[in-house]
Parts: C-alpha cells; sequence; structure tokens
C-alpha cells in the first residue's frame, strides 16, 4: 500500500497530497528507509535509459566522447545541444534522421518549441526527448550488422540484449512482462527496490566499465541528459558526484558516489511531486552522512525541496515532503 509523499500547501490549508511509494538503501544494500510497494514491479519509463545505455556499449556502440553517450541516456528537450549531439551520433554511424524510428514531436523546452514554431517548422523525430537513445541503437545495430528496420522489436537481437541487462543489473531474474513505452520501445518492468540496487551498482562500478563509463557521462553532462530547468539538472548541480534519471509519471532514481541510492514512484503521475521529494531525501542524506556532506550545497537543495505554489502572482503555499515521511 503507497503511503503519503508530498503534500500542497495553499494559504495555510493542506489542499492535496502525492501518495506513492520510496526506497532509500545504503552502499551495502541495507535498507534505509521503505514505504509502500516497494517490490511490486512498475515501468521505470526513462530510469532505465542508463541502464539500456549500458547495454549498448557491451553491444557495440562506441561513442566518441562522453557528450554522445550522455546522449543516448538523454531525457532531452530538442535545445540546439540537445539536436546537435543526437545528429553526432546519427552521423558518426552512417544514419540520418529519417532512420530513426521515434515518434515526431516539437521541442519540450518552451523557448526552442517558439523559435521552431516561429520559423514555421514542424515536429521531427530528433526533437523527441528519446531520440538520443533511439540514435544509439541504431549505431549498435550497425556495429553487429543487425537489421535497423524492426530495431525497436522486442525480438530484435539488441532489444533482448537491453532486456538481459536490465535483469542482471537489478538483480531482478524473474520473467517479466515488456510493456512499450511512449517512443515505441520495449520497457521492462523492474521494482523499486531493485530499481534503486542497479542505480547503486552503476555509480559505484570500477573504471573503465560500461556501467562506470554511462554513470560518469551522465554526471558529466546533466544538461544534455535532461535540459534548461529539469529536476535532474537542478540536483546534479546542487550534489557533487550524484547520479540520477527522471521517469515519466513520477518515477525518479538516484545514487550518490558511496552507493547510498533511492528510488520513488508518484502514484497519480505527477511531475510536480519529483523535484521537492528527491530534494528534501537528499538533504537528509546528506546531513546525516558526514562522507557526502562535502558534495552537497544545502543552501540550494533547501530552495529545491519547497517548490512554491502561486496565486495571482505571488506565492501563497509550497510543495514539500510531508514532515517525518522519512
Amino acid at each position: 500500500m503507497s503511503v503519503e509523499l508530498v503534500e500542497v500547501v495553499r494559504s495555510g490549508f493542506r489542499e492535496c497530497v502525492h501518495r506513492g511509494s520510496l526506497i532509500v538503501l545504503d552502499p551495502d544494500g541495507g535498507v534505509l528507509v521503505s514505504l509502500g510497494e516497494v517490490h511490486t514491479p512498475i515501468y521505470p519509463r526513462s530510469s532505465n535509459k542508463p541502464m539500456q545505455a549500458v547495454a549498448l556499449l557491451r553491444a557495440g556502440f562506441v561513442p566518441r566522447d562522453s557528450a554522445e553517450l550522455a546522449i543516448a541516456t538523454a531525457s532531452h528537450e530538442g535545445e540546439a545541444d540537445h539536436v546537435e549531439a543526437v545528429e553526432r551520433v546519427l552521423s558518426g554511424a552512417g544514419f540520418t534522421e529519417k532512420d530513426l524510428r521515434c515518434p515526431t514531436d516539437l521541442p519540450g523546452n518552451e523557448l526552442a518549441r517558439a523559435e521552431v514554431l516561429a520559423a514555421g517548422r514542424t515536429p521531427r523525430s530528433i526533437y523527441m526527448n528519446c531520440s538520443g537513445k533511439h540514435a544509439a541503437m541504431l549505431a549498435a545495430c550497425a556495429a553487429n550488422g543487425w537489421d535497423t528496420d524492426g530495431y525497436t522489436d522486442a525480438g530484435h537481437p539488441l532489444q533482448q540484449l537491453v532486456t538481459e541487462t536490465i535483469l542482471e543489473l537489478t538483480g531482478d531474474i524473474e520473467d517479466t512482462d515488456l510493456g512499450i513505452d511512449g517512443c515505441g520501445l520495449p520497457i521492462v518492468p523492474v521494482p523499486l527496490f531493485n530499481l534503486a540496487r542497479a542505480y547503486s551498482r552503476l555509480a559505484t562500478a570500477e573504471t573503465g566499465t560500461p556501467e562506470r563509463a554511462v554513470a560518469d557521462a551522465v554526471r558529466e553532462h546533466p544538461f544534455l541528459i535532461s535540459g534548461t530547468g529539469k529536476d535532474d539538472l537542478k540536483l546534479m548541480r546542487a550534489v557533487g558526484g550524484l547520479l540520477c534519471k527522471a521517469g515519466a509519471d513520477g518515477i525518479h532514481a538516484g545514487a550518490l558516489p558511496d552507493g547510498t541510492s533511492f528510488a520513488f514512484k508518484i502514484d497519480d503521475g505527477h511531475e510536480r511531486a519529483r523535484l521537492p521529494l528527491t530534494a528534501a531525501l537528499l538533504h537528509r542524506l546528506g546531513a546525516g552522512t558526514a562522507a557526502n556532506a562535502a558534495t552537497f550545497d544545502s543552501e540550494r537543495l533547501a530552495v529545491l525541496s519547497s517548490a512554491p505554489v502561486f496565486g495571482g502572482g505571488v506565492r501563497v503555499g509550497t510543495v514539500r515532503a510531508v514532515p517525518g515521511v522519512f
């Protein structure tokens, strides 16, 4: 059963609450906090992307730099730097945008979208927030001589490797029913407990491994994997060495450099609950662990943990973690 995790308080009154489930593990995998259904499989959506990127490296994807690897894990906003990075991955493997099998879209970033519309341009596959992952998948197929027309099919050798890799990293070896993500690719269901454990493994992996390469690329390029004003960018700038990745419908997972990890799912999928909950959780972890405290910007986290609620252009409330929830 899920629990109350985030509340919205307006003008002194509790307006509504977001319920969900949350797990926090220590560096050895021991449970620090367990709330709700943490052993029930969920679809982590884009929080699976770092693990998918590990599979792509194992399959032969050779990014020319860490930026190309970062865009392969991205839920980007279609800003100029994002589009350029995806184009680099495509051209480096001999592909063009027409080879992408993700849906067309407009940029997620408001300014980038306005510029596209003002110029009279139409939605493109490269603007879609998963286009970097799709481009890297094409590159991995080319490295193996695999068919590229059907690379999104669950039975394709690449997607089978992705599923195997996610099950390996999460330690979830049960047979699983794949879903279809918003970009058209198979999505592997994972319990929150196992998702947190996988992020710990990525964050603490040995140098030279695909796992460490992905973790380092995400930590080095938080803008490329998200975008202007996005939760992951704000959080990784506030906490040195943090690895984290948001997923659609209220999913978030991450790990600190020492392997302390977390994962949660907001039941109603509301995105506004993610940032204040994660910031409050990280603030607690930083304050409680001497080894992590020096890398935390406690002042910035305190600001992020209280998202404003406006009325008539004036702040009249806040979105925050339920007091005492962890």
